[in-house]
């Protein structure tokens, strides 16, 4: 479903991404690691077109994702955001039914909220948080919107980015099992950016670990702990010493 071929991209004399290749097969959750600043972000940004990479390719279904309608183009996509990214000045059921109040996917107001308050109970939540705004809810219950905001369209494509930031371990382990779950009753293919460990083990199909703008390791998440990547070895052990130097 997604593809990058030799993908390089540069912010002035910083770069990031060094010739990235990786393949995500349709239907599968595929999760990229790796320490921060190591270009995560910006390759998703470089596959919806927020960022235009300097070379390489891009193809989303076979086609170049540079190209097309953009409309229809984002419309195959979902997000979650690491922060939220809730809007504060509208009640939850208007952020979970943003894309449905305007753009391509406009439906009249009436259904878009009822789409909205069965997406939300689809997370967990019940009706009546619909009406309430962003400050008043906790932060697992905002991370639980943003996953409906990311739903509420049926997109084919969702990412997720560092779904678990910020939340205890039970919010976190009741995000992951969610997304789990909602990605394999939807039969979306899920590409998720984190650095919690446990995260990847609940919801990758697939791991790679990029380090330098390159993918240094891919493969099923069964042979992640057997790998012999001394990279990804360092990383998911959280060693001090190894090939990662770590940042003083």
């Amino acid at each position: 479903m997604i593809r990058l071929e030799d993908v390089h991209k540069a912010f002035g004399p910083k770069t990031v991404l060094r010739g990235m290749t990786l393949h995500v097969p349709k239907g599968t959750s595929m999760v990229i690691i790796g320490g921060s600043g190591t270009g995560k972000s910006v390759a998703l940004k470089c596959i919806l077109g927020l960022i235009a990479p300097d070379s390489g390719r891009i193809l989303v279904d076979g086609k170049d994702a540079t190209t097309g309608d953009r409309d229809a183009f984002l419309a195959r996509f979902g997000m979650l955001f690491q922060g939220g990214a809730l809007f504060d000045s509208l009640p939850v059921w208007q952020n979970v039914a943003f894309r449905l109040l305007r753009g391509a996917l406009k439906r009249p107001p009436a259904q878009a909220r009822e789409i909205a308050i069965e997406k939300l109970r689809r997370v967990g939540l019940k009706p009546d948080v619909a009406d309430l705004f962003p400050a008043e809810l906790s932060g697992g219950m905002q991370k639980r919107v943003g996953l409906a905001r990311a739903i509420a369209a049926e997109p084919e494509i969702i990412f997720f980015d560092e779904p678990t930031t910020g939340l205890d371990p039970i919010m976190a382990g009741v995000i992951n099992e969610l997304i789990r779950e909602i990605v394999t009753e939807m039969g979306a293919t899920a590409m998720t950016i984190t650095h919690d460990m446990t995260s990847v083990r609940a919801i990758a199909d697939n791991v790679a670990m990029l380090h330098d703008g390159v993918i240094q390791w891919t493969g099923p998440v069964g042979k992640m702990d057997d790998s012999g990547d001394p990279y990804l070895d360092q990383f998911i052990h959280g060693r001090a010493t190894g090939p990662i130097e770590a940042v003083r």
